[in-house]
């Protein structure tokens, strides 16, 4: 009997170059299937079976950390999934009517005695039970995705996408509100493989992202650095040295916010960074160079509810 498990983890994931505008209708391999940008972490869900099907579940950052502990109702909900199923996504927060980032910050119950809701998003399937799916075209992939996902609740659920390219023009400029960062544009042609960096494109409104503030280097009177999260990661990051302006106001800023205690980052070219972790709350909009260890320049602070 065939293993119903084919696809296990680290998986390395597809990553989508930033291009200035929305590509033609026959700009990718295939023609293009349009899609929102999420606002989450991204993630691999791993549905393994088992009796428990929660215990069977994992949730892959990008960088592979396992975040099943983070978000239960997620795990449980992928873990009652068929085993062998996998896919590609994002974990999102949404909270009075849009995207929110930041809440993804927060532990578990304060979240749920808040009325915030936690999904994930999927937007492709790399295995179904018994079969690896990753070499079959995109388009095929669709198809399969919604299959697996038909019946399974709002807890799990299909990203929105098209192939009308004047219907995602729509998207791009109406859902902003909404906290949507832009499109991800997919060769329908296009095969699952990670160092592909061609057949996915995506188009963001800005090169401005807002980031949720988990610590800083340095004391409360003098940050010298912040500590963030960025949209689709779920591991922190290192900003590059604040400019004094905005070193003031992260000064003011954290002076009214919970301080966790310390842990330790690591950061390239300096080894292991030590920082205070702080509560949810602050939010910091950064730009970023290219690459997947971007440097990230703080531009200015302000509270998640505003």
């Amino acid at each position: 009997m065939t293993a119903v498990v084919t696809v296990v983890p680290p998986v390395d994931v597809m990553r989508p170059r930033a291009i200035p505008e929305i590509p033609a209708a026959d700009g990718l391999p295939g023609g293009v299937q349009y899609s929102v940008k999420l606002d989450g972490f991204r993630c691999v869900a791993f549905a393994r079976g088992g009796r428990d099907g929660a215990a069977g579940a994992v949730l892959q950052s990008r960088s592979g950390r396992n975040m099943a502990r983070d978000f239960p109702d997620i795990t449980a909900a992928i873990g009652a999934l068929p085993a062998g199923l996998v896919l590609d996504g994002e974990v999102c927060a949404w909270a009075d009517g849009a995207f929110a980032f930041a809440q993804l910050m927060r532990p578990h119950a304060a979240r749920v005695a808040d009325g915030v809701v936690v999904a994930y998003v999927a937007f492709d399937v790399l295995a179904v039970p018994g079969r690896d799916v990753r070499e079959l075209p995109l388009v095929q992939r669709w198809e399969l995705l919604g299959a697996a996902l038909e019946g399974a609740g709002p807890q799990v659920q299909r990203v929105l996408a098209t192939t009308d390219r004047e219907q995602a023009a729509l998207w791009y400029e109406a859902l902003v509100g909404q906290g949507v960062e832009g499109l991800v544009c997919k060769g329908l042609a296009s095969r699952y493989r990670s160092r592909d960096t061609k057949s996915w494109v995506k188009v963001r409104h800005s090169d401005t992202r807002d980031a949720a503030v988990v610590g800083y280097t340095g004391t409360a009177r003098h940050p010298r650095a912040l500590v963030l999260v960025l949209p689709g990661d779920a591991d922190p990051l290192l900003s590059t040295p604040l400019t004094p302006p905005v070193r003031a106001q992260a000064r003011e800023a954290l002076a009214g916010v919970p301080d966790e205690g310390e842990e330790r980052i690591a950061a390239i070219g300096l080894g292991d960074v030590p920082y205070r972790r702080v509560g949810a709350g602050l939010v910091a909009e950064v730009r970023q160079n290219v690459g997947r260890h971007a440097t990230s320049a703080v531009q200015r602070l302000r509270y998640s509810d505003r």
